[in-house]
This record gives structure tokens, sequence and C-alpha cells, in this order.
């Protein structure tokens, strides 16, 4: 009996090969999206998941508390890690670590050459994390390898890329920053795709602990955060964390000096939750929100249920067609059962081939998808079990979804109605049914629609607002931070302005809106108590305020020295300070980190400008001269012969430093960057919004296909009475037109609401969403309605009548 269903279905499907075809076609790149938007939540939902003590593993997060309210980071005071072993003895698993990005190292070849490397996947690292987290080891001992200060332990990777083979990098010698050698004591394996810890360097963290390194003088620092320095600990079972949180916000109150310790508390964020954390990030840089992964799990489910719908419609419209079939089979003896699970038989197979035809698109776009969202997804995704149990269930829901109604309605025709047949279109649809399925499928497909435009035009906000300073045709380069260094950087300065294309050049520890920043408090005006918020940091040369434009309201910028000479704030600044007259504020003392070589006058006042990207309000800003922190030469150039210009730098800088790595970056590139997830989220909706449109097209084809070969001889007669070819398009386009805009009544409020509360609320500066986007929105889709209905009404149109009459 099983057999004979499955052969009358593929006879039915052969027979129906326009109506096969598009149900295929709609389904299969409805599951195939749904199936990657599956793919992407279980990567993203991934992450970390394979450690052995996942669930009691805890980042110990710095929560600063100021007027503006709370705010979390993860970077640390340096001793933080140490005085958690302290202060809890009963934490057998502390481990702190910090990031050591853009760090340079060589190794001597045999034949006495020198082989450079930069790494920005590189830590300072205690031996314990090895025995918190579970990333495999190659060669080492993982409780020692990182006990000694001056020792070092490579990727399987970074060994190759160093020595050629890392079997032979044990034992070896890596030089670091041209001052420090490194004893190679270990190898790791690579870290998988899903990970939050890229880790391919790791030094011990004693050598950064010894007298004379970067950071000796912070250890005992417990009032500076270091953002790139975090610390994990492993929570014993019986350890409740509401407590631990307490405890940890007793241990700042007892390790920092008033105000900081109750300004600054520490808690923990579970190594479950870091992914998911835009505000604290982690050190892959990838952090996927909860929020997001609601939103496109939601949209997959959307464009599935579109491809159902799209099916009930074509399946339901086609049953006319198959009156006389369904009438014969019950004189015959077939019952309503019989005739519905026949009907279901053909949907699985319809589903069947749309999932055979889905996983070959889901993996044809695959490497689209990596490249879209920066992510490592391959095709041995195919041999995953849970794969196939969400294959299996998505046949059976589509099965039941697009099967049952149809099945119904079909199995439900009156014999002698039906072999008469006067099984009339609008009666054997459900006319009210149908019109409902098709609003809610251009319902869904505007409010993605709606969305795409929203993200559109805000990223184009983003990218041509007004920074408030000159990012264009700048170049920054980094450069070595020893003091022999430094001691080039005048000589340099007048090398370059000596070449054709350089305008201007400064140097600085940061360019005006970077996330590598610096922020404290301070003492205003000779006030016995630091203020009660932060300032940004910005320490450059006297030249910096002219090549990027920075605008003066008061006073001007600092004369050029390698020390503090002077102050330079913006208007936030004297916002916060409740100072209404930038005069004013000139002569006014600041005084830093309560050092009296930090105490000067403030004399100049500029405009604010954006030092963060745009998704960040713009901060008080506290700007002063300090060649010691200096990292970053600023170049403005010329936009003509630039090639040429980049190498006249290349050649200064490669002279200056000979032994260091040379690399460059454009800062309207660096910019642009900052909203790389805004821009993969573009793509996605507008990916989203393509499908969805094109599957409901798909099924609008399916519909005017079907109601041309019924309305036929209505439509000869028309053209015999005098009827033109626009009649005839308007005869079959008005009842979808209308259907189109009752969706987009429901669908405007619907996105209007999603985007302002999902989206753009995250945004210091966004668009208000305006009557254009939903003009627009309702323009595309009924224009691209009328094309779809349009080529099948046009051609029925120019039939020639006799031969429609004839027909009949």
């Amino acid at each position: 009996m099983i057999k004979n269903y499955f052969k009358t279905a593929w006879r039915s499907l052969r027979r129906n090969k326009s109506y096969a075809t598009i149900n295929i076609a709609g389904l299969s790149i409805g599951i195939a999206a749904c199936l990657l938007i599956f793919l992407v939540v279980q990567y993203e939902t991934s992450f970390d998941n394979f450690h052995a003590n996942k669930d009691h593993i805890y980042r110990v997060c710095t929560l600063s508390k100021d007027p503006d309210g709370n705010h979390l980071e993860s970077g640390l005071p340096l001793p933080v890690a140490e005085g958690l072993r302290i202060d809890f003895p009963e934490l057998k698993q502390v481990a702190g670590i910090l990031r050591n990005d853009g760090s340079h190292y060589s190794i001597q070849n045999a034949d006495g050459t020198k082989k450079k490397f930069k790494e920005d996947d590189a830590y300072y690292c205690e031996p314990q994390f090895y025995s918190i987290f579970n990333f495999g080891w190659l060669a080492g001992n993982k409780k020692t390898a990182l006990a000694e200060p001056n020792t070092v332990v490579l990727s399987e990777d970074e060994g190759n890329r160093f020595f050629g083979d890392w079997h032979k990098a044990m034992g070896k010698i890596v030089r670091y920053e041209n001052k420090t050698d490194l004893k190679v004591t270990g190898i790791v394996k690579n870290s998988p795709a899903n990970t939050d810890f890229p880790i391919r360097l790791l030094i011990s963290f004693a050598t950064d602990r010894q007298p004379g390194s970067d950071n000796y003088s912070n250890l005992k620092d417990w009032v500076s955060t270091f953002g790139d320095n975090s610390c994990f600990v492993v929570l014993p079972g019986n350890m409740p964390v509401s407590k631990f949180n307490a405890d940890l916000v007793a241990m700042a109150k007892r390790r920092k000096p008033a105000p900081y310790n109750t300004s600054q508390v520490f808690t923990l964020q579970p190594l479950a939750d870091m992914h998911y954390s835009t505000e604290t990030g982690v050190y892959s840089g990838h952090t996927f929100s909860k929020q997001l992964i609601d939103v496109i799990s939601l949209i997959g489910l959307f464009l599935l249920i579109i491809a159902c719908v799209n099916f009930i419609n074509l399946a339901t419209a086609q049953a006319v067609n198959r009156s006389k079939e369904v009438g014969i089979r019950k004189v015959l003896g077939s019952n309503r059962k019989q005739l519905a699970v026949q009907f279901i038989t053909e949907t699985f197979l319809i589903t069947l081939f749309a999932v055979l035809l889905a996983i070959g698109v889901a993996q044809a776009a695959l490497p689209f998808l990596n490249q879209l969202l920066d992510i490592k997804l391959s095709s041995a995704f195919l041999a995953e079990p849970v794969l196939w149990l969400f294959l299996a269930g998505t046949m059976v829901l589509v099965t039941l979804l697009s099967g049952l109604y149809p099945a119904a309605v079909i199995s439900g025709f009156n014999p002698i109605t039906a072999l008469k047949n006067r099984v009339m279109s609008r009666r054997a649809t459900g006319i009210s049914l149908r019109q409902v399925l098709v609003v809610f499928q251009f319902c869904i497909a505007q409010v993605l629609v709606i969305g795409t435009l929203v993200v559109v035009y805000q990223m184009q906000y983003f990218h041509n607002k007004s920074l408030g300073f000159n990012k264009d045709a700048i170049v920054n380069v980094s450069f070595p931070g020893d003091s022999l260094s430094r001691s080039k950087l005048k000589t340099m300065r007048d090398e370059l302005l000596q070449q054709p294309g350089i305008t201007e050049v400064s140097y600085s520890f940061a360019s005006p809106s970077d996330n590598n920043g610096w922020g404290s408090d301070f003492k205003y005006n000779n006030a016995p108590q630091q203020t009660k918020f932060n300032a940004s940091l910005k320490w450059a040369d006297a030249n910096y305020f002219k090549l990027y434009g920075l605008k003066f309201v008061a006073g001007g910028p600092y004369k050029t020295s390698d020390t503090l000479s002077g102050w330079v704030v913006n208007e936030t600044m004297l916002a916060k300070l409740g100072v209404t007259d930038p005069e004013k504020a000139i002569g006014k003392y600041i005084k830093l980190w309560d050092d009296p070589h930090k105490n000067f006058q403030i004399v100049g006042v500029i405009k604010d400008f954006n030092v963060r990207s745009l998704k960040d309000a713009i901060p008080p800003v506290l700007m002063g001269s300090w060649n010691a922190v200096y990292q970053r030469i600023n170049i403005k150039i010329s936009p003509q012969n630039v090639n040429q210009t980049l190498a006249g730098i290349e050649r200064i800088w490669n002279q200056s430093f000979p032994d260091g790595i040379y690399e460059y970056q454009f800062l309207d590139k660096k910019i642009a960057d900052f909203y790389k997830s805004e821009d993969q989220l573009s793509q996605l909706y507008k990916i989203f919004a393509g499908i969805s449109i094109f599957i409901s097209c798909l099924g609008l084809y399916g519909l005017i296909s079907f109601m041309v070969v019924q309305r036929i001889k209505e439509v000869g007669i028309r053209k015999t009475l005098g009827a033109s070819v626009g009649n005839i398009v308007y005869l079959f386009s008005k009842e979808f037109t209308v259907l189109i805009i009752i969706a987009f009544a429901i669908s405007a409020p619907l996105g209007w609401f999603g985007m302002n509360k999902w989206f753009l609320q995250g945004y210091t500066y966004k668009i208000t969403i305006g009557p254009g986007i939903f003009l627009l929105a309702i323009l595309a889709s009924v224009s691209i309605a009328w094309i779809t209905v349009g080529y099948k009404a046009v051609r029925a149109a120019l039939t020639n009548p006799v031969e429609s009459l004839r027909s009949e």
C-alpha cells in the first residue's frame, strides 16, 4: 500500500512538473536559509563548551559606578590574580592572562640572518590557565612550561611559522621586542574555531613581573584598569556565585584606596556569557549577542513558514485541476483518509527533494557565509548527528504544515461535483484563507525590507557623519616603544616632511577615534577630591591638532614639548565640570593621578569629536603631551602619487627602526572597521529580505499561473468585447495589490517598533525612521509583485481569444 502511495505520488509530480518545480524551489530556498541559520546559531552557541569545568569557570570583571550609570568591563588591575589567591585560599584554580597584541619577535637563523615576526594573538599567561581550560598540548609540561621567567609557549601553527616545523621548536630561543630572550618550553594545539581564546603565543607572566619589565611598576597598582588584563577562576561547586560576588566587593574595598574602593568593584561573569557580551568583549574580538541569535532564529523560522505558505496556496489552487481525479478515486472506493494520505505522500516527496537540494545550496553558500560573518564553518557539518535530527524535524514539520490543509481540502471534494468539473477555484481554495496567507507572506517580507532599509540608512549615516576631525588621507604607523627608538623621532619627523606628498607629521599614543583608549579621574582647580567621572586621556604632540583639524573654541594648543606642559580639554569635559564659558576654563589647573608632575593649567578647549565609534557618546577628553607613551606616527598625505608616498614612508621607517616590522593603516579604513558587525548585519538583512521577497513572488507566480488557466475563457470573452492588455493585467493584479497594501499596513508599525526597540536603541547617534523608508518599502514590494503578476497576465492578454474560447 505504501509503495503504491509513493508510486502514485511520483507519477502525479511528473505530470505537474511546473507545480512541482515551483514548490521544490521555494521550499529548498527556505529550508537552505533555515539550515544555514541553524548552523550559525549552533556555531555561535558552541563557544568554549568543550572545557570540562565550563559551568564553574568565571571571568573576574570590573564594575565601574558613576553618575551616568554602571559600566562592566573585562579589564582589571594587574595584581588582582595574586590578590585572589591570597584573599581566597579556597580557590584552587586562579589564572591571570594579559593580551600583548602587536608585539614583535625574531629568531636567529643558522646563517646568521634574522627572521622577524609580529603577533597579535600573544599573551602573558600564568601556568594555572591550562589547569582551568582544556586546550591540547603537543610538547612540554603544561604545569611547569610557564612557571619560570623568560619562557614562551607556541601554538602548532606558530611553531611552524617560526621554525619551519614545530617539532624543532622546543628549547629554541625567541627574541622578544629585540631585548628579551625567551626559551620555547611548550607547544599547544591550535585553538579550535569555536573559542574566544585565539592563542598563538604565550609568554610566562613571570617574565612581565621582573624588575625592569614593562609592567613591573604596576604590579601593586590596584587603581589602574588594564583593558587587556583578565583573570579566570573556578568556583568550588558548593560556593554560591552571589556570596562570592559580595566577597569580591569587600576585597575591592580592602585593596583599593578611597574613593576607588566604592566606585570600582569586582564581579563575576560566567564563561557561558562571555561570547554574547558586546559590553565586555572577548580576546577573539568576535561576540554574538543572544538578542541577535533570537532575531536570526526567528527570521529563519519565518522564511520556512513563508515557503510552507507558498506550498499551501499552490496546492489548494491546483486542487481544481485535480477535481476529476479525486472524483474518480472516490467513485472507485477511495475514502477521505486514503486521499489525504496520498496527498501528504506527495508533499513528503516534494519536501524530500527540497531538503536534498537545500543541503547542496547550503554547502555551496558556506564559503560566502564564512567570509560575510568572519566565521569558520566547514562542510564537515554533514556528519553532525544534530544536523540530521534538525533536517528530519524540518521535513516532518514542513510536511505537516504544508500538507494537512490541502489534503483536507482535496479529500473533501464531493465526487459528483468533482466529476462534473464544477469545483470552482474560489470555493476550492478558500479565498479568505488564501488571502490571509498571501498577506502573511508579504507582511514578513516587508518587515524584513523595512529592517534592511533601516540598517542600510544607519550604516550610511555612520559612514557619512562628521566625526569632528579630519580622517581622510591620514596614515597611522606604529613604531617600537623603547627609549632608543623614541630618541629618533625628531629626526624621523624632519625626514618625513622632506618627502613629496607628506604635509603633516604628528606623534601620539592613539588616533582621535580609537578603541585603544586610556581613562582616569583627576582633580580640577585644586579641588581636594577626585572627579566622580573619568576623562578619556589623549596623549599627543602639539602638531596633532593641526593634522587632524581639531577646532579650538578657546585658547590654543600646548607648546611643543616631550613632557607635559599644559592641558587641552573638550566641550563635554567642561559640561561635566559645570563650566558654561570655555574662556573661564583657561588657566584652571588639572592634576592627574595626584602626581605633581601632572599638575598643569588648561591652555585650550576644543570642539567635541568622537573618541570611539558613533555607537558611543562623546566622553570628557583630556589631552596632553608625553613622549614616553607615544606609539603611533600620524602622517597626513596628499591624494596624488599615494603609492610613491607610502614607499617613501616605509623606506624612512626601515632606516630608523631596522629591527622593527613596518605596518601601516589608513585611518578611514580603521574607523570603518568599527562598524564591521553592523555591515555584516546589513548584508544579512539584505539577503533575508531578498529571499523572503523571492519566495513570496515565486508563490505569486504559481498562483497567477493557475488563475490564468482557470480564467482563460473569461479573458477571451473580455478581449472579444474590447478589453485592452492593460485591462487584463489590472484584472489579475488588483487583488494582489490590495493584499500587499494590507500586508504593508500591518508590517509598517511592526517594523518601526522592532527596529527602534531592538536595533536603534543601542546607538547614541542614530537615524529617525521616517516616511521615506516606508514609502520605499511598499513601492519595492508592489513593484516586484506587479512584475511577477504582470508577466503572466500580459501573456494571457496577448493570447488569441479565438484559441482561448476554442479550448473550452
